[in-house]
């Protein structure tokens, strides 16, 4: 016990490190109760290592060390770029699309200070933040309005509360979907205040189930594209037309939740995906999708169609717990200013990553392995291997996306290992494993990613 309570004693008093700190050039930088408080959690780490026995270092230059380390960690984001050399474009988990050019232009400068947000300057008065992108969205979808919420499954829940609430909505059974984090379309229809009436099987539904559920109490049909899944086989949906003229036919708006969505006509991967534009012209009344998926924007939920429908959405009170945000708008504007005025599937960074041609890809993946083949002193072995990439985000879920990538190993190094490494570099690089090999896909990849992975493999301890 005493030699315990010698090695205790050991650790120097917080005026002591304070001292020692003092002429680190990099913790000058940090307010001093900061700095005091990761040197007292840097002493109590040490502590409760010499009380399990454990042989630290407990001398001041140590735990000074330990602090630093602590403050870098507390000071860094937790929301931080990432390299994602998994091929998964739309990736959830990774931020879904990444930003056109003209979208981060118009972030930037929204950030840096005010905005007409809701201000009209040829009026001098208050305007509407829907503005700033209904006539894009118009002239892109041949809508007769819109309307932009925060995330689609909102705008959903707002189509629903203004327009069948206490009344029925007719879903077929095969499009119950369930999107991530268990949001099922029965549960939004509930909170909407709604009352579902399923019609037809999962695998089959026929144009009479919907004409034999529609009764006094029905506000709407509501269509919902299986955008995150593939009923293949015995199977069978109405066509759009069909739907929309049997809804019109008894007065009621028909509906439809594309999740997705897309402005242009998109066939990826053996998969095609139906445009907005598309199904409007069928007839549907209304149709919502997502900003952040085939769309190439942030987050946001966007209402097309209608302009009857929309007025009312508009009157809402919900409308006002779910608007989107100045940073989301601004994202959402600069994109759709790609597809007014650009070449969308060269300038919005997820079509360009959907389309990209096979042999691009091949040339990407080769230039990544020359650089890694550069200066390997460490030894990786790499080659260059054909890939099939999934699209991600819920959206073409049958598509397999052809591609290429660098399959590396390391002798004496497990892949679960290598794998470790580089996502905790502080700019992670987020892979897939397969057959105990890394593997870089270089569908997303920037020339400057190739780069960064080629040094980070070649620095790597």
């Amino acid at each position: 016990m005493g030699a315990d309570n010698n090695k205790l004693r050991s650790i120097p008093a917080i005026d002591r490190l304070l001292a020692v700190a003092a002429v680190e050039p990099e913790m000058n930088g940090y307010p001093r109760n900061l700095v005091i408080a990761c040197l007292r959690k840097a002493a109590d780490h040490v502590r409760e290592a010499l009380l399990k026995g454990a042989a630290v270092d407990a001398s001041p230059e140590a735990l000074v060390m330990i602090a630093r380390n602590l403050l870098d960690k507390q000071t860094r984001s937790s929301l931080q770029r990432v390299i994602n050399a998994t091929g998964v474009v739309l990736h959830t988990n990774l931020g879904r699309a990444p930003l056109s050019r003209r979208a981060i232009a118009n972030v930037s400068q929204i950030m840096e200070g005010y905005s007409t947000l809701e201000y009209n300057v040829d009026s001098g008065e208050r305007g509407s933040r829907y503005a700033h992108v209904s006539k894009q969205l118009r002239q892109l979808t041949g809508a007769e309005d819109a309307l932009v919420v925060n995330n689609n499954a909102a705008a959903v829940l707002l189509v629903l509360s203004a327009l069948a609430k206490g009344r029925e909505v007719i879903v077929s059974r095969g499009e119950l979907v369930e999107i991530g984090g268990s949001f099922r379309i029965p549960d939004v229809l509930k909170q909407s205040g709604a009352t579902l009436v399923e019609v037809g099987a999962t695998n089959k539904t026929h144009l009479r189930d919907y004409e034999q559920a529609i009764g006094p109490n029905t506000a709407a049909i509501l269509k919902v594209h299986t955008s995150n899944y593939c009923i293949i086989g015995f199977t069978s949906q109405p066509d759009g037309a069909e739907l929309a003229a049997l809804a019109h036919k008894h007065n009621l708006p028909v509906i439809e939740d594309l999740g997705s969505g897309t402005l242009m006509p998109l066939a990826v991967g053996g998969q095609t995906e139906p445009a907005v534009t598309e199904r409007l012209a069928l007839g549907f009344d209304i149709v919502t999708f997502s900003g952040d998926k085939l769309l190439g924007a942030g987050q946001g939920g966007i209402i097309a169609g209608k302009a009857e429908y929309i007025d009312v959405m508009k009157k809402h009170p919900l409308l006002r717990a779910i608007r989107i945000d100045k940073l989301s708008l601004a994202a959402l504007e600069g994109t759709l200013q790609e597809y007014v005025l650009g070449e969308p599937y060269r300038d919005v960074p997820v079509l360009a990553m959907l389309t990209i041609p096979e042999a691009e890809l091949k040339e990407r993946a080769d230039r990544l392995h020359n650089l890694i083949n550069q200066h390997n002193e460490r030894g990786f072995a790499s080659d260059v291997v054909p890939l099939n990439s999934p699209a991600g985000g819920g959206a073409l879920p049958a598509a397999a996306l052809p591609g290429y990538g660098v399959a590396v190993s390391l002798p004496g190094v497990s892949a679960g290992s290598l794998e470790s490494r580089l996502r905790q570099r502080d700019i992670p690089i987020v892979v897939r494993i397969q057959e105990e090999k890394v593997i870089f896909d270089v569908r997303c990849l920037s020339e400057q990613d190739l780069t960064e992975i080629a040094a980070a493999l070649h620095t790597m301890s």
